[in-house]
């Protein structure tokens, strides 16, 4: 929950640059399986008056010191 908003998160991890960013693995069939688990969350837990909103957690690099980027209203 953020405030009245009803969040879901996705997180992605990238070691390294050879795979692309991590958010760019959210692509629309992982975006439309999310919004089918949202659909089946909102309907069992009665939320359906809620907002909605879809985040991404990028995180690059690995160790003590990776960069973590959140993407609000991602998709």
């Amino acid at each position: 929950m953020d405030s009245e908003t009803l969040v879901f998160v996705e997180v992605k991890l990238r070691t390294g640059t050879w795979a692309g960013a991590p958010e760019e693995a959210v692509d629309d069939r992982k975006q439309a399986r999310i919004r089918k688990a949202a659909e089946v969350f909102i309907a069992r837990n009665r939320a359906e008056n809620r907002s909605v909103r879809f985040d991404v957690i990028a995180i690059t690099g690995a160790g003590s010191h990776p960069h973590i980027e959140h993407l609000k209203d991602a998709f």
